[in-house]
């Protein structure tokens, strides 16, 4: 993960614009999808399951709920993202990029953070501020994982055992590959070619209406679990045949706020009711 003027900090010391006159002739200059989606693959190590929970393991993106039984709120959501095969800890605390080494061990149920790095944006008083999220981290010791519901949850400890943070874990990766859309709103969809192309890692959506190109961003939110939004959808303006669903696929894209992972190789995109908008089905197909 990049990095912006990084200073080495130890943890326990302190929509489509564009002004051209041929509105269409650019939305199909943007609207176009690209020649490698071949290599958006579902990263099998991504996905969290209840037996690597058991067994302690500590990986992936987690937001930071609180900090010494505090709510976390800051500027920007707080997180922090684990990646055991460098052994390196990824995030932001509320203000600043962070970033550094970790280690733990699942027999004696020990974590703990090396000396991180950190941008140096000046940061306002708002809820937990950085340095709080900072002298925590610096300060754990051991750590738990449970599963409540359907979320799982990481509380990180300091040398007495007392609690100094606790994390939800977040689970976008399971949304990367190609989707056949298979139901909109309920509604069973026959259409061969209507698919969507999601890479999580590069916050980019593509995609098919079954006539239209289509693409847009995809932003993912840390303040709930698997929340997530796509923003500045552009599309091709070839004339459809009927029946097409072209803009019931566009609403409901638009109106998605939570992704879920279902059985079958298949996903549900749900919007703010809790209600399914999208079902999808993984494919093969390019």
């Amino acid at each position: 993960m990049p990095m912006l003027a990084i200073a080495i900090l130890p943890l326990g010391a302190c929509s489509v614009a564009n002004k051209k006159t041929d509105k269409n002739q650019e939305v199909k200059k943007e609207a176009v999808l690209p020649t490698d989606r071949e290599k958006i693959v579902q990263p099998v190590s991504a996905v969290y399951t209840s037996a690597e929970l058991a067994n302690g393991v500590v990986k992936g993106d987690w937001a930071i709920e609180k900090v010494n039984g505090k709510d976390a709120v800051g500027e920007k959501s707080p997180f922090l993202k684990f990646v055991p095969e460098e052994k390196r800890v990824y995030g932001n605390n509320g203000c600043n990029i962070i970033n550094g080494s970790y280690q733990y061990n699942p027999a004696d149920s020990t974590l703990t953070f090396g000396t991180m790095a950190s941008t140096m944006m000046a940061c306002g008083m708002e809820g937990i501020t950085d340095y709080e999220i900072n002298q925590a981290l610096g300060e754990v010791r051991y750590y738990t994982c449970n599963l409540s519901g359907d979320d799982f949850y990481l509380t990180l400890y300091d040398s007495e055992r007392k609690p100094v943070m606790e994390l939800m874990h977040q689970n976008f990766q399971f949304l990367n590959g190609t989707w056949a859309v298979k139901e909109i709103s309920g509604q069973p969809v026959d259409v061969p070619d209507m698919k969507l192309v999601i890479d999580v890692d590069e916050g980019k959506l593509h995609g098919n209406t079954g006539c239209n190109i289509i693409n847009g961003t995809l932003e993912t939110d840390m303040d709930a679990a698997n929340s997530i939004s796509f923003q500045g959808i552009a599309m091709t303006r070839m004339a459809c045949p009927d029946p097409n669903y072209e803009t019931q696929l566009i609403v409901a894209i638009e109106e998605a706020t939570k992704a879920k992972q279902l059985q079958g190789n298949k996903a549900a995109l749900l919007n703010s009711d809790n209600k399914t908008v999208l079902l999808l089905e993984r494919t093969s197909d390019k």
